[in-house]
């Protein structure tokens, strides 16, 4: 401590010690009985002490099992795949959702979508 650390904590002591002279007996006894009753229940702030790291551990807890679901292994959204099958349009689908026994036979595609004309017309 410095020398004015302890200046300071002298005069607060003095102070405190004048003070506790001048106080009303009404007062003091109040004070006396006030002191009693906390030192009487200390069993709640023990409770209280437990709660905060407990209250910490629960929700550290909640946070870990809403990140990491047991049995799901990460792999690619199923949203993709789903929406490669359901919606229809002349692109064909990625390489990697569609089946690879479609790629085997491009050309057969090609010439199948080049000579694809309507029936009626081949009358």
């Amino acid at each position: 401590m410095s020398q004015h650390d302890r200046e300071l904590e002298r005069r607060a002591r003095d102070l405190y010690l004048r003070a506790s002279r001048d106080v009303d007996p009404a007062v003091a006894g109040r004070l006396r009985a006030a002191r009693r009753n906390a030192l009487a229940q200390p069993h709640e702030s023990a409770v209280r002490r437990l709660l905060l790291p407990a209250g910490a551990f629960a929700v550290l807890a909640l946070a870990t099992l809403m990140v990491w679901q047991p049995g799901v292994t990460p792999s690619a959204p199923p949203v993709a795949s789903q929406a490669a099958d359901t919606d229809p349009n002349d692109l064909p689908p990625d390489a990697d959702v569609a089946d690879p026994a479609l790629y085997k036979d491009l050309q057969f595609y090609s010439w199948l979508a080049y000579n694809d004309t309507p029936s009626s017309s081949r009358k």
